[in-house]
């Protein structure tokens, strides 16, 4: 049994590793992201969304998009919905 870890925790903790072929690394990215998501909800440090991040910029390259381009994506996206700084609560209409 194993997990996703970052390149050097091999190097600095030892034990073994291998690589991932592209879809087990897309697939374990993607697990990965629910852990790191889990872990900034249940500790609320700022320290734990960096690790969402690194995450989230590893599947945007194997979507080949890297750093700048994902961050001009929000950027476009904050422009046409807008962020989240009004804090607003959208009271969903009842069917």
């Amino acid at each position: 049994m194993g997990k996703l870890v970052r390149d050097r925790i091999p190097e600095l903790f030892g034990g073994k590793s291998h690589l991932l072929n592209p879809d087990d690394f897309c697939a374990a990215l993607r697990t990965k992201l629910g852990e790191e998501v889990a872990e900034y909800l249940e500790s609320g440090e700022v320290l734990e969304l960096a690790d969402v991040l690194e995450v989230v910029y590893a599947l945007a390259e194997l979507d080949g998009v890297d750093r700048n381009e994902l961050e001009d994506l929000r950027a476009r996206k904050a422009q046409e919905c807008g962020g989240f700084a009004a804090r607003l609560w959208w009271e969903l209409p009842s069917t």
